[in-house]
């Protein structure tokens, strides 16, 4: 297509339009549909456009906005915490895949300089694909999401370095680094970091001043890309300005408006970076070598999965399937690739038909990487439940006078409790990776065992122990343990964790005190919402008083027929009429200006 700039948008529109919902319908994602959609319409395709590289090199406005908004997620004191996994794991993700590809490169005929390039292009990852791939399957604060990312903010850090040094490498006089450019980075740097924290603040407070939506936009968008040229201006990469503007403002009142602000554009800028790479990816070279691009796809495949395979369980400590599941999402080659191949041509460190290739295979991987990561989720999200390795923990037997099965979010909440009260307990969590976990921040008395087996509880000194606190997650896993600590300490108190009203009525079938996980919470809130309304603080706290009075004698009464649907349904309209007769005797008694018609009383509802 040779029109302007308007026809252009129109067709990658459509493009988008037509191919993600159709793609998403069958359960491959919208990555995958972009890229198809890329190479349709590119000079391989059907030739609707015949510049892709000015497409390519526009829609990187995309990246730059994608790690604008990562860097709303990092404060500093989350970048200091995540310092092992980034320089750590992603440093040694990098060295070793770049030492294994560049030996493969030089056994194959390639010079050292050459061999170095290419291995540590292909060492880096597509931050655009990979982070899409993982907030598409909600994976983003999984182990290997995180994990994930720190490599991936290494490799962005890392690619600044390389980019420079390939000049120095081909020998370029009048492209050397000198130590004046060395300086103008450093000083970039010190600038964006010292304008961020002293005027970025300033500038939106000012702005949200003005309660314009669209100056606010207007704002956020040039922070974003103003700093991007300031950094490019510097010979640094526009993303590292971008990041490190969001950082900066990942800890002020204006995150979560700046990233909705910032979304749209970056979506839809997103699918035009990933359609201009299937627009790149030369299907006429992949048509003349079949096997020569196939054969270089599968060993980036190999070696980038079996590195970060043994990271992941070395570095991390993952199960198998989060340490396939990190491999899987970064094994692609990446869009720094194009840029650092583009470059080593210039330099004379590869020939054209090389970087072809290359360029072929890093297009083909990220094409793949979808349809691949959709499959090897299948397998592993159905293959059989690893054979337990990890034997349980010895457990000494120091007399507790509490045992706590489950320590998730709720059973942390109660342990923390006892241990303000320098009260001893004892706890035994089933997941390995919680348990793990839990004992970095130096939990106590915490052990890794299956609370639902006698001879653990036995070895935990549960006969010693006064109450049981059950809180486990999975509902039946619960109501077996509480089963079981009722036959072998019946004498004991047993509070269980409930995930509904249904479920408080099972466990009080076992002599057990339920617990409803959200009941609690929701009063408080119910309570403050009244309060919110005017109601006294005092009149508001009563009527939660006597709201939970009144649900606690209903849960009660219901357990009598809770498998009796007609009689349930009976003491469930009864109960509504006790209560609208009980708040409206007690907003008589205790009129006053500020009070509010409460309306019906709501039917009380399984929770």
């Amino acid at each position: 297509m040779h029109g302007g700039g308007l026809q252009i948008a129109l067709v990658f529109l459509l493009a988008g339009v037509i191919a993600v919902p159709i793609f998403k319908r069958f359960g491959l994602g919208a990555v995958l549909a972009y890229l198809v959609a890329g190479a349709v319409l590119g000079p391989d395709g059907f030739g609707v456009v015949r510049d892709a590289e000015r497409i390519l090199n526009a829609s990187e406005i995309g990246v730059v906005m994608l790690l604008f908004v990562i860097g709303l997620e990092l404060s500093p004191s989350r970048l200091k915490v995540m310092r092992k996994p980034v320089f750590g794991t992603g440093g040694l993700q990098v060295l070793l895949t770049t030492l294994i590809l560049g030996a493969v490169c030089m056994g194959l005929g390639l010079g050292w300089k050459a061999a170095l390039i290419v291995g540590m292009g292909l060492a880096l990852s597509s931050t655009a694909v990979s982070l899409q791939l993982l907030a598409e399957r909600k994976a983003l604060t999984s182990d290997y999401g995180r994990t994930g990312f720190a490599v991936l903010l290494f490799q962005d850090l890392a690619a600044i370095p390389l980019l420079a040094a390939i000049p120095l490498l081909g020998g370029a006089k009048n492209q050397t680094l000198t130590w004046s450019a060395a300086v103008n980075a450093v000083g970039a740097i010190v600038i964006v970091v010292l304008c961020g924290r002293l005027l970025l603040r300033h500038l939106f407070r000012t702005v949200a001043r003005t309660r314009m939506p669209e100056v606010f936009t207007a704002s956020a968008l040039l922070v974003v890309l103003g700093t991007a040229w300031f950094m490019e201006l510097a010979g640094l990469s526009a993303g590292l300005g971008a990041f490190l503007a969001g950082v900066l403002l990942s800890d002020s009142e204006f995150r979560h408006e700046l990233e909705s602000q910032i979304e749209p554009f970056k979506s839809l800028l997103l699918g035009l970076f990933f359609i201009a790479v299937g627009m790149s990816i030369d299907l006429d070279r992949i048509r003349a070598e079949p096997q020569i691009i196939a054969a270089g796809v599968v060993a980036l495949l190999l070696v980038k999965v079996g590195v970060l395979f043994v990271l992941g369980r070395w570095q991390q400590q993952m199960s198998w399937r989060s340490a396939l599941k990190l491999g899987g999402v970064l094994w692609l080659g990446g869009e720094f690739a194009f840029v650092v191949f583009n470059q080593a041509v210039q330099a004379n460190l590869l020939s054209v038909e090389h970087h072809d290739r290359l360029v072929a295979m890093v297009g083909l991987s990220m094409a793949a990487t979808p349809l691949l990561l959709i499959a090897a989720s299948r397998w592993l999200d159905h293959a059989p439940a690893p054979v337990q390795t990890r034997a349980f923990d010895e457990v000494d037997d120091q007399q507790p006078q509490v045992l706590i099965a489950g320590m998730g979010r709720f059973g942390q909440i109660v342990a923390r409790l006892l241990t303000a009260q320098r009260l001893p307990f004892i706890a035994l969590e089933h997941s390995p990776e919680q348990v793990d976990n839990l004992r970095r921040f130096g939990t106590a008395r915490l052990f890794y065992g299956d609370p639902t087996r006698p001879d653990l509880l036995r070895a935990a000194g549960a006969q010693h122990c006064k109450v049981f606190v059950v809180a486990m997650d999975d509902p039946d896993t619960n109501i077996k343990a509480t089963r079981l600590i009722r036959r072998m300490y019946p004498k004991a108190t047993v509070l269980s964790r409930a995930r509904n009203r249904q479920h408080a009525w099972r466990l009080m079938d076992l002599s057990a005190e339920p617990f409803r996980e959200t009941f609690g919470s929701s009063l408080e809130m119910g309570e403050r919402v009244l309060t919110a309304l005017g109601v006294p603080e005092g009149t508001a706290a009563e009527q939660a008083r006597r709201f939970r009075a009144h649900d606690e004698k209903l849960l009660r009464e219901q357990h009598l027929v809770y498998d009796d649907e007609a009689a349930l349904l009976q003491t469930a309209r009864d109960a509504r009429r006790d209560l609208e007769k009980l708040v409206a005797a007690d907003l008589t008694d205790n009129a006053t200006p500020g009070s509010i018609d409460p309306g019906p009383a709501a039917n009380p509802a399984p929770h």
